[in-house]
């Protein structure tokens, strides 16, 4: 069986590292594509430039929000602009404490806001439930397929 990849938009090395660290713990097995900018997540999920030969769209998306050329919540944004995007889940993973933030990502068509936890074994497990939920339980459309 083939894994549809799972797109972390991500600017921070460390936090770059620690998810890709819990997802591996997390036996979580889609391969796992780094955009770390919404610019480059944009080119990966439209199939643009560099990511022009991108054939399937991720089965999900873990996004920051504070990232350099465009922020979390305008990528948001333009998913949920496109038809061809705008059932993707999205899942918000910030480390924002904005209340601010977790109203304005769900009212942008977030499936979810999870806030990274500072404690690793925390972490870790939160990816867990993550993976869990949304690459095994959760059932995508069938234009996502």
């Amino acid at each position: 069986m083939t894994h549809s990849a799972i797109l972390l938009v991500e600017d921070n090395p460390n936090d770059e590292a620690l998810t890709l660290r819990a997802l591996k713990r997390s036996n979580v097995a889609n391969p796992v594509v780094v955009a770390r900018d919404g610019a480059e997540a944009l080119d990966y999920l439209f199939a643009r430039g560099a990511h022009a030969a991108r054939e399937r769209l991720p089965q999900l998306v873990l996004l920051d929000l504070k990232l350099p050329k465009i922020d979390g919540l305008d990528v948001l944004k333009a998913l949920r602009a496109d038809e061809r995007t705008r059932l993707l889940p999205v899942v918000i993973l910030t480390s924002s404490l904005e209340e601010q933030d977790l109203i304005r990502g769900y009212s942008f068509g977030a499936n979810s806001y999870v806030r990274k936890p500072v404690d690793f074994a925390e972490f870790v497990e939160s990816v867990r439930q993550l993976g869990m939920y949304w690459l095994v339980l959760n059932e995508i459309p069938p234009a996502l397929r």
